[in-house]
């Protein structure tokens, strides 16, 4: 089998670092996908409004009538029968066909302490330190810092950030540890749940897989029990951590009445470049220490306490095509250091992903006026090959609030101007990617965090996270707030500084 040949990334020109125009182009067997998701997940809404029905119709019976409905049925004992199988019938497909529903208790964020904090001055310092950069590529990362969007109170671990650095395998176990007990323990304590009684149990992490795995480590160190249903997740990028959560959402359909730890994270210590291909430098620039851990359940009795419930997952993943396989990978450069290269092609991989994604994720979430005025013009273009744009939906009448991937400046820019939002709703994410930076699967909770903060979510609020990864992959989870958060009440990262934001950062994103 021939070797798969991974194009060298070039000086990428300004038309590639642009999303794809989504008014271009929609392709109609995804629209075809969304209403077949919303066929197959959701026969249990069409039986509910029948048994509702059927419901309310009876309790308009007086006695009477009901007397009359008995002595008719009892001298009919084949109507009786089929009308009872029937509903038997109806009463089991309902029962067999809903989904359980999925809550999130609540969730915590790594916060790294002071002494971690890496502004510009201590990032380029470690750089010249290392001594292996060209005076060129010293530029080249001071520029794209300065245009990254990326603040000065980023963390980056104390092995990568020492004068020189020390990376190893101990050093990046202690930072795994710290980040991911740091945020189980603020999750604990915040929901009082006990480890023994956590049953699954889903961990990410892209780019550090030690032996034994992370999520042993867990179990290890928290000593949860010996029948936990445990899963390790690597080499998924950074839209890993919905994927865990659908993950946990499949198991907690099979598991009753359990509780789902999920941990998202990602490890700088071994992966910090250190050649001298701009392509693989890039993410040096860009990724900071952070991580999440989740705690969901599907217990009912849970509801009354829980932030959210899941509404939606939706998976795209483009790894069929070569161009989208090889635009995130790892490999070493020519003198032999492990990086993660980004291809020129990245940003028209993320918009076509994006758009599949967003195209399946409509008819689950749009209101009907938004699908018509689409369907108006899909006919017009397919049918009678009128050359107008596709209508794209509004999705702010879906979603109150969004928390997209904070991958970097670039990215938000382009985000915001094809789905037309505002700077309202980027500002999570800007904000996310100013204070923590990119910090991988993790940094959709840093951004709902900050809308919590802020006091914006209100009971019957609709959140939308959405986050992209190598692969290529684009995911989507659809949440809906079960309660008011009340900001005076929660703990999270940003609450002793969230007075400070929004803070101004330019939209101008080019490198």
């Amino acid at each position: 089998m021939s070797e798969l040949k991974v194009e060298k990334p070039l000086a990428p020109s300004s038309s590639s670092r642009k999303l794809p125009d989504f008014k271009q182009s929609i392709k109609l067997k995804y629209v075809k996908l969304g209403y077949h998701y919303l066929i197959t997940h959701g026969m249990y809404l069409f039986l509910t409004p029948l048994i509702v029905v059927i419901a309310a119709h009876l309790s308009t019976f007086s006695p009477h009538d009901l007397y009359l409905l008995w002595d008719h049925l009892r001298f009919n004992l084949i109507s009786v029968i089929l009308c009872s199988t029937l509903l038997v019938f109806l009463c089991t497909l309902y029962f067999l066909t809903r989904p359980h529903p999925v809550y999130l208790v609540n969730f915590s964020c790594y916060k790294p302490e002071a002494a971690r904090r890496c502004t510009r001055q201590i990032f380029m310092e470690c750089s010249r330190s290392i001594g292996t950069f060209t005076e060129e590529n010293l530029q080249f990362q001071q520029k794209v810092l300065e245009k990254s969007g990326l603040g000065e109170s980023t963390c980056l671990p104390e092995s990568v950030i020492s004068v020189p650095p020390n990376p190893c395998m101990k050093e990046a176990r202690k930072e795994a540890e710290a980040v991911m007990y740091g945020a189980i323990d603020e999750l604990l304590a915040k929901t009082s749940v006990k480890p023994k009684d956590i049953g699954i149990l889903v961990v990410n992490c892209s780019l550090f897989n030690p032996t034994p795995s992370l999520s042993a480590m867990i179990v290890n160190h928290y000593k949860l029990r010996g029948n936990i249903v445990s899963y390790n997740l690597g080499g998924m990028g950074c839209s890993a951590g919905l994927i865990s959560i659908d993950l946990a959402k499949d198991l907690l359909q099979v598991h009753p009445n359990s509780y789902a730890l999920v941990v998202s994270t990602e490890n700088t210590t071994l992966n910090w470049y250190s050649g001298n291909e701009r392509s693989m430098l890039v993410s040096n620039c860009l990724f900071r220490m952070g991580g999440a851990a989740i705690l969901l359940s599907n217990k009912r009795s849970d509801r009354h306490r829980s932030k959210y419930q899941l509404v939606h997952t939706v998976r795209t993943h483009k790894g069929s095509d070569d161009k989208c396989f090889s635009c995130v990978f790892q490999m070493e450069d020519p003198n032999g250091k492990v990086g993660v290269s980004l291809s020129k092609d990245l940003m028209a991989v993320a918009g076509d992903a994006l758009k599949t994604n967003i195209t399946t994720l409509g008819p689950l979430v749009l209101p009907m006026s938004e699908q018509l005025l689409f369907f108006f013009t899909l006919i017009c273009k397919k049918l009678f090959r009128m050359k107008i744009k596709p209508y794209i939906p509004d999705f702010k009448l879906a979603f109150e609030h969004f928390c997209i991937h904070a991958g970097g400046r670039a990215v938000l820019d382009e985000i915001e101007k094809n789905l037309n939002l505002s700077d309202w709703n980027m500002e999570p994410s800007r904000m996310t990617l100013y204070r923590f930076g990119n910090t991988s699967s993790s940094s959709l909770w840093y951004e709902l965090g900050y809308t919590e903060a802020k006091g914006r979510v209100k009971r019957g609020d609709r959140m939308w996270q959405i986050a992209f990864g190598s692969g290529f992959k684009c995911n989507s989870a659809v949440w809906k707030a079960l309660r008011t958060i009340d900001p005076a009440k929660e703990k999270n990262p940003w609450m002793d500084e969230i007075h400070q934001f929004p803070v101004d950062v330019p939209k101008v994103a080019t490198i």
